[in-house]
């Protein structure tokens, strides 16, 4: 369907891309997630993930053919550079553009079952970070993702991108989220780490934290490593809540990685060796 009018009512998902305007969790309420880059949209329909539309620019309609013959009911809208941009407010050069279902949310024990290496992510509120923790997951062992009440959304648009869709693969839950009076759960729902069989670690610097690469952490058959935010790090609560401390053996003069290179780091040394 060709769009000549930036302000076409079909395709209002798309004109709401400004991170201010998501930040606002528009998709989350509505239950829809916008998936960015070719790439990153054939790897939402592999996970199985449900499209209401695609949205690209003339020159990517052939390179995408297969995926509209496979959802033949999908609209597909197409314009002009200048008309999708006027429309989504950036230019789109990395190719097509989903809205996507978002997929029932699983639960804290849905995500443990079976895994051995778990993230926690403690208020990691910058969505590139957290995009770029998962790609690390994905990619060094980790089995399952745990993102706490004042984390980001790891189905917002940037936090998918930077992950190169690999948040689909990498099962994820919110933990700790508030009851209903309000009452949040965090960081008391660790001891459900530990009722699974958790040792629970904070990467965190400490005059108790012991150095990544000491042996005794790889003899942990399931280990959930808890990273904190970018500048605050694992908050007090959580770090008194922990079982363990460790840092990354650092050069002199430098005391810390940003959180997504450390994550990297430390999922790399405590993968599961078994």
């Amino acid at each position: 369907m060709e769009l000549t009018d930036a302000d076409d009512p079909r395709v209002e998902v798309y004109s709401r891309l400004t991170d201010a305007a998501l930040r606002r969790r528009q998709d989350t309420v509505h239950g829809i997630y916008l998936a960015e880059s070719s790439q990153v949209v054939r790897r939402a329909l592999a996970a199985g993930h449900t499209p209401r539309s695609f949205f690209l620019a003339h020159r990517y309609l052939e390179s995408m053919a297969d995926v509209f013959a496979a959802h033949p009911g999908v609209p597909v809208y197409t314009g002009t550079d200048q008309v999708l941009e006027q429309i989504t407010g950036f230019h789109l050069h990395r190719g097509a553009l989903a809205a996507m279902d978002r997929p029932a949310p699983r639960t804290v024990d849905e995500v443990l079952a079976g895994a051995r290496r778990v993230a926690i992510l403690e208020n990691v509120s910058d969505h590139t970070n957290l995009g770029a923790i998962f790609r690390s997951a994905a990619g060094l062992g980790v089995d399952a993702v745990l993102v706490s009440p004042e984390s980001a959304d790891p189905l917002y648009r940037r936090s998918i991108r930077v992950s190169m869709g690999t948040v689909f693969a990498v099962p994820w839950a919110r933990i700790g989220e508030a009851d209903g009076r309000g009452r949040s759960a965090w960081p008391a729902e660790l001891d459900r780490l530990r009722r699974a069989g958790f040792t629970v670690a904070a990467l965190e610097l400490s005059d108790e934290a012991i150095p990544l690469d000491d042996p005794d952490l790889r003899g942990h058959e399931r280990l959930a490593l808890v990273l904190g935010a970018e500048g605050p790090g694992v908050s007090p609560a959580t770090l008194r809540s922990c079982d363990l401390h460790v840092a990354i053996p650092m050069a002199p003069g430098v005391d810390s990685l940003n959180v997504a290179a450390a994550s990297a780091v430390a999922f790399w040394e405590l993968r599961s060796r078994g």
